[in-house]
Parts: structure tokens; sequence; C-alpha cells
């Protein structure tokens, strides 16, 4: 007799569930190596933009770097790069916000 009475005993459900395994815990350490750390990242940059204001001194992911002058409602701000020069960007662009400006005061 060439196969041991305890491999002839195990029940046909143990094969399939220690396959299963292996594949779950793969989907598990991918999702929590890759997918979670880049919802964070999303969410952080979502939470940066929504909280651009005028006066911040902002780089675009085109490597410009310039201060806030207005925060339009249609989704892009325009950014003074240099004296009297103005660009209308995307604030999805906005790549980091190095300065955070002062409060604009709002006159009486």
């Amino acid at each position: 007799m060439l196969i041991s009475p305890a491999f002839a005993q195990t029940g046909p459900l143990d094969g399939t569930i220690m396959s299963i395994v292996p594949i779950l815990l793969m989907f598990v350490i991918f999702y929590l190596l890759l997918l979670r750390p880049q919802q964070q990242r999303v969410k952080a940059h979502r939470e940066m933009v929504a909280n651009l204001r005028r006066g911040d001194t902002v780089v675009t992911s085109g490597g410009i770097i310039g201060k806030v002058t207005k925060v339009r409602d249609d989704g892009e701000i325009e950014v003074e790069i240099a004296d009297n020069t103005r660009v209308r960007v995307v604030k999805a662009t906005v790549s980091e916000v190095r300065a955070k400006g002062e409060p604009v005061k709002e006159s009486a």
C-alpha cells in the first residue's frame, strides 16, 4: 500500500480552504500596503485643495511657485508668479502649499 491511512482520511474541504487562504492573504496585504496609503494621500490632497485661500504660497504640479491672489468657485485659483503676472490654475494641480498666508481682513 503506497498511501498512508492519515492522508486518505483528510476531508475534501481541507485542500480547498487551504488553497484559498494564501489568495485572501495576498489581497489583505495588497490593500494594506498599496490601496490604503493611496486613499489617505488622496484625502489629504483633497483637504489641502479645499483649504486654499488668498495669500497662500503654492507649488503647482508643473513646478510653478506663486502666491494665490484669488480663489474662484469653479475649481480655479489665480496665482501671481511675478510682479503683475497672474495665471489661472486649476486647483487640483496644486501639489504643495509652502506657506499659509494671513487671512484677508474685510473692510467694514
